[in-house]
């Protein structure tokens, strides 16, 4: 019994000792076991919580803090760059980084998105061959032949190692993902997978903020298509609701025929064109042909009066405005530059313009930028000038009313329009042309005007020009109750203004009377005799015998010519 004990005893001693020790590895190694696990889980709910976040990134402001608020959590890490390859696929910049400004302080090449760094380096070559990230000791990789420029901003900053790693997209390399440390031997290879993953993560998110910021640039360029178009209409409309002479230059007379040849000498280029004319002479008609024979007849013609506006608003009016830049500026505007942008811009009676405002308008032209009121932006400006004045503008250089630089940089191309009292032969056309046009739009049915008629406005004088004529046709039409024009209501007027009244007037006879209003007719004919428009036309007499009269007042040419 005893020697049993014993044998029991000792069978128990071995026994407790092999066990005792399996109990503490057992129990080590499900320390161990529970140690990873419970790393594991802190490392996936990093991953969870990043990952979360990552989904609802719009732009790298945000990317950037959740980077450095979540990742923190896991590595011992200072700062952090995300760098992306560019379009030419040669160079990289920096996309994501610490942009305060005393961080970029330190001597070096810092990071900064507008540069473009090479991608012939030893790092960049190693993390494109490379599937795993890649640890590089910044010391080890300054001594290298072909270290990249930039590193030695990191050294500066103390930075002992940095951890690189290629981002994909579709399997191929779009950038770079650079963990920077002060610390040596701070990451051991077992987070590698895990920054992989990461790394994964982080391309999906740049892959959407990228895609968001070409939407953003799309909903801009949207948007001021939007503005463009409204303003476009806006000032169409407005057009409309303008009344115009006419849609084309009506008449057949020779200076009409070379009002067209120089239109069309100039129309196809992008010289700047003065108009000059009597007021009433058709100038923005004039302006509108040079526009729509033009290489931009496609885009808009812009007219602005400088007359009609404001001096406290034309600057606003030609260049715009920001909103709250003046009293008043309640919102962003456009001014008729910007409008006429790839098209021509009309300066209707330019020699009203303010001498102020002469020297915006002049480097405008030269500079073909402009700048809104209360804005900082230097607009760029594509505008065909067609300018227009009734004014002699030498004679306002001369008087000091209009500089002579903005004078010679809008007088490349003079057209010059003659008055209707010069163009008689066109009267006849436009009258015809006005009796349809004003009849349709007043419901009569006038179609026809005598020839009495007729004669009474070709010895007209015209000083209201073709606009006068108009009206003069208007009024006439609705005072008519036939079908045809018998009557024109001309306004009164001295029928001896033309005759030099510093000259003593006398007595004449009726011979003298008849040779005077012959040659006076002629000479507003211009010598023309038969036909439309001729002297025997308006006299209502035969040619044969206006040619008798003619050889009986013994009326020369030169006569005629003499003025």
């Amino acid at each position: 019994m005893e020697s049993t004990g014993n044998l029991s005893e000792v069978r128990n001693t071995k026994n407790t000792s092999p066990n005792t020790n399996g109990t503490l590895i057992l129990e080590n190694e499900n320390a161990l076991l529970l140690k990873k696990l419970e790393q594991k889980e802190r490392e996936n709910a990093v991953l969870l919580s990043l990952s979360n976040s990552i989904a609802s990134i719009r732009n790298k402001l945000d990317l950037f803090d959740v980077i450095d608020q979540k990742l923190k959590k896991l590595f011992d890490f200072d700062d952090f760059v995300i760098c992306l390859i560019n379009d030419d696929q040669a160079t990289h910049s920096a996309f994501i980084y610490n942009q305060k400004e005393d961080f970029l302080k330190t001597a070096g090449i810092a990071p900064k998105a507008s540069e473009k760094y090479t991608l012939d380096d030893g790092m960049c070559r190693a993390m494109i061959s490379s599937e795993k990230p890649i640890v590089f000791n910044v010391e080890e990789v300054l001594t290298w032949a072909d270290a990249p420029a930039w590193l030695e901003f990191w050294h500066n900053k103390g930075i002992k190692e940095m951890i690189g790693l290629k981002m994909t997209d579709r399997s191929a390399c779009i950038g770079f993902f650079y963990l920077y440390t002060k610390n040596a031997n701070s990451l051991s290879n077992i987070y590698f997978d895990l920054l992989q993953g990461i790394s994964l993560q982080i391309s999906i998110a740049i892959s959407n903020i990228l895609a968001n910021e070409k939407i953003e640039q799309q909903l801009v360029e949207i948007n001021e298509y939007k503005q463009k178009l409204e303003d476009e209409k806006s000032y169409l409309q407005e057009e409309i609701q303008h009344k115009y002479n006419h849609t084309e230059v009506i008449g057949q007379s020779q200076s009409l025929k070379s009002i067209f040849h120089l239109i069309d000498a100039v129309a196809t280029t992008d010289s700047t064109v003065l108009i000059i004319g009597e007021t009433g002479t058709g100038k923005e008609l004039i302006a509108r042909a040079v526009h729509n024979s033009s290489l931009r007849h496609n885009e808009l013609m812009v007219k602005i009066n400088c007359a009609a506006i404001p001096a406290s608003l034309a600057e606003s009016e030609l260049f715009g405005h920001e909103k709250g830049s003046f009293t008043g500026a309640t919102e962003r505007r456009i001014g008729k530059f910007e409008l006429a942008h790839n098209g021509t811009l009309f300066l209707d009676e330019i020699g009203e313009l303010s001498l102020e405002l002469q020297v915006k308008l002049l480097r405008a032209l030269q500079e073909k930028e402009i700048e809104r009121i209360g804005g900082k932006e230097v607009i760029k400006t594509n505008v065909r000038i067609v300018a227009a004045t009734n004014r002699n503008l030498s004679k306002e250089v001369e008087k000091g009313n209009f500089r002579s630089d903005l004078y010679y940089r809008l007088n490349v191309f003079p057209i010059s329009i003659p008055p209707l009292r010069d163009r008689l032969d066109d009267i006849p056309h436009l009258t015809a042309f006005f009796i349809e046009r004003i009849s349709m739009k007043t419901g009569r049915q006038v179609n026809a005007i005598s020839k009495s008629a007729l004669n009474k406005l070709m010895l007209y004088p015209w000083p209201g020009n073709i606009r006068e004529l108009e009206h003069l046709i208007e009024r006439s039409i609705l005072l008519t109750s036939g079908n045809i024009l018998k009557e024109i209501h001309l306004p009164k007027i001295d029928r001896n203004e033309a005759v030099n009244h510093t000259e003593e007037q006398k007595i004449k006879s009726i011979h003298e009377n008849e040779r005077d209003h012959i040659l006076s007719i002629l000479k507003r004919c211009k010598g023309k005799i038969s036909g439309i428009g001729g002297a025997a036309e308006i006299l209502n007499i035969p040619a044969t015998t206006l040619n008798s009269k003619i050889k009986k007042f013994k009326i020369k040419r030169e006569h005629i010519l003499n003025k």
